[in-house]
């Protein structure tokens, strides 16, 4: 690459205003996707102590199984590759399942 196609300043300007809108875009999608995990894990904490409190285990695979289901179909109605929604659930539950382990250590 040129010089000039790294220099912003060669940038036209219609592109340039594109640029920034799309951008402005992303990052008010990604605190909304921010804000959205922490409510889902407010939730999730609640679960852990109620399982806790239980004794129930932390994990509960046909849930989890049953949940990947959906949300591989919700991804496909919303033209997302279900296989990445079904990684990112995959990584959401492990870490959800982590700090039941964590709660219900605790409790213990």
């Amino acid at each position: 690459m040129s010089d000039t196609a790294n220099d912003s300043s060669a940038i036209d300007p219609a592109v340039r205003a594109e640029l920034t809108r799309l951008r402005e875009s992303i990052d008010n999608i990604d605190a909304a996707v921010v804000h959205m995990l922490a409510e889902r894990f407010k939730c999730t904490q609640q679960v852990g102590v109620l399982k806790a409190e239980h004794q129930l285990p932390p994990a509960d695979p046909a849930r989890e199984a049953r949940q990947i289901a959906r949300l591989r179909e919700l991804a496909e109605s919303a033209r997302l590759d279900p296989a990445f929604a079904e990684k990112l659930l995959n990584f959401i539950i492990a870490e959800v399942i982590r700090h039941h382990e964590t709660i219900a250590d605790g409790a213990r």
